[in-house]
């Protein structure tokens, strides 16, 4: 997520010590929950939507190879 306003670094921790000790700490938690969810669940996500698929008859023919190459192993 992007932020939808342009605040300085330093901005935002001025606005962060002007709050009271509780809604910091709050604050604290969100940020470290935020940080500590693994974000990767959602690129595996967007990779297996976006990746490229097989067409029946492409997948037929991988399914032969392979076929072919187990046989070739135990022979």
């Amino acid at each position: 997520m992007e932020p939808r306003i342009k605040i300085d670094y330093n901005q935002i921790v001025k606005l962060i010590h002007q709050l009271p000790k509780t809604e910091i700490e709050r604050l604290a938690n969100s940020l470290q929950a935020e940080l500590s969810t693994p974000q990767s669940s959602e690129a595996i996500m967007e990779l297996i939507l976006n990746a490229p698929t097989w067409t029946d008859s492409e997948f037929d023919d991988y399914n032969q190879a392979r076929a072919h190459v187990n046989k070739s192993r135990i022979a």
